[in-house]
């Protein structure tokens, strides 16, 4: 029997990509038009382009102070989960008693949404005096248990040899992740890399909760700033949406091939 022939299903794919993308164009024509998005019947092609609404965006609210927030943030959260992740992932592929327990706790909490949490993250974050900071911002997403397993299976597949030859030279732990099994798993590296940035980025609940000033907010805490100052707000509003959209698409599309090897290394063996 011949192959089917695949042209239909990727003539499909790209018609639904193409539907997918329909409200990020949306987002961006009315950023440049500021038209009522109720109006109707609707345009299609963008008329009267200027860019007043970015530059209202960037003398309004304190637009640097709260980048330069989230960007700290980010960072903080994006170091920590490529470090602290792979020490945790390294620890579950070596065979210790109660192992299988640990696993069984891991995908457990995986189950307890962030919200049942919060008051108790709240107040560790208070007694260590972390309130209002960067670091506190961040602490939450210092390490996620989805990335720690995403290492885990990329770990596994490094061949067992490599570790044991490392041994027999006398090279420990915590060289052997860091000189071994890092450089083998650029792939969940890229994961890490962009799960992190991009839930501690578009963050909201807790920067809400643990900052006390409006000089520690972050881009999304400062949209609701923003929505107080300006009366006609439509196209501004999409403004401010594109330049914080623009980053994350930015990580994801430099690094989305890595980004998909790291999802799926743990699908297949062999």
């Amino acid at each position: 029997m011949g192959r089917h022939p695949t042209w239909p299903i990727h003539l499909a794919l790209v018609a639904v990509s193409f539907v997918m993308l329909v409200p990020f164009y949306w987002v961006l024509k009315t950023s440049v038009t500021g038209e009522n998005i109720f109006s109707y019947p609707p345009s299609v092609v963008p008329r009267d382009v200027n860019l007043f609404y970015y530059v209202d965006v960037w003398y309004y609210i304190p637009f640097v102070r709260f980048l330069f927030n989230s960007v700290a943030v980010s960072a903080i959260a994006v170091v920590s989960n490529v470090v602290f992740n792979a020490l945790a992932a390294y620890a579950l592929t070596r065979r210790f008693p109660g192992r299988k327990w640990v696993i069984l706790l891991f995908l457990s909490c995986m189950m307890i949404p962030f919200q049942a949490t919060i008051i108790p993250a709240y107040l560790i974050t208070q007694k260590l005096g972390l309130l209002n900071t960067h670091l506190g911002l961040a602490l939450p997403l210092c390490s996620t248990i989805v990335c720690i397993f995403v290492y885990k299976a990329s770990f596994e597949a490094v061949p067992r040899s490599l570790i044991d030859a490392a041994r027999i030279d006398g090279v420990p732990d915590w060289q052997i992740i860091f000189r071994i099994m890092l450089p083998l798993s650029k792939p969940a590296i890229a994961t890490n890399v962009i799960l992190s940035f991009i839930w501690s980025w578009n963050s909201f609940l807790w920067p809400l909760i643990v900052t006390r000033d409006k000089a520690m907010q972050t881009l999304p805490l400062g949209l609701s700033t923003f929505l107080s100052y300006l009366e006609n707000t439509t196209g501004a509003l999409y403004a401010f949406c594109v330049m914080v959209l623009v980053p994350g698409i930015v990580l994801f599309l430099l690094a989305q091939r890595e980004f998909i090897q790291g999802l799926t290394s743990g699908a297949t063996k062999g």
